[in-house]
């Protein structure tokens, strides 16, 4: 993971999922807008990274948090290049998101998330990784949780 600045945003811009996955997680872009826009409050922070093998941008996610809680850690934005999907890079991803928030703030006790009801593959994904459902719901989106 690499955080995404002046040097590597463009290359970020271009990432894409499958056309049929768009409606399951929101552009660079936007992704990019909310460091400024800050839409969940002033007191939430956004760190945007590119994901990377090697010297290959394959996948982009921006992390969440209010430092002054235990348990206000979230990823979202996560996304893996179409040309790259399928080849385990969500799962290695996935890994490294989980260890920078565990490394970065060890007072979190987990790491959220929200998926989409009907995003089958992501679903599996993060129950395979140990996330669990909450039973909540935010913006139409299942919350899942990693407890550390």
């Amino acid at each position: 993971m690499v955080p995404t600045t002046r040097d590597n945003w463009q290359d970020a811009l271009r990432l894409q999922v499958q056309d049929e996955q768009q409606r399951f997680v929101p552009s660079v872009a936007v992704s990019l807008a909310k460091v400024h826009i800050r839409p969940d409050g002033d007191n939430c922070e956004y760190e945007p990274f590119c994901l990377y093998d090697a010297d290959e941008m394959v996948g982009f996610v921006m992390i969440a948090y209010d430092a002054s809680t235990d348990w206000c850690y979230w990823f979202n934005g996560f996304l893996i290049d179409h040309q790259y999907q399928g080849k385990g890079y969500g799962r290695a991803a996935l890994a490294a998101i989980v260890d920078t928030v565990r490394n970065r703030f060890p007072q979190s006790r987990f790491v959220n998330l929200t998926v989409c009801p009907d995003n089958a593959g992501a679903r599996h994904l993060y129950s395979q990784s140990g996330f669990e459902q909450t039973g909540d719901v935010y913006d139409g989106e299942i919350v899942y949780r990693l407890s550390f």
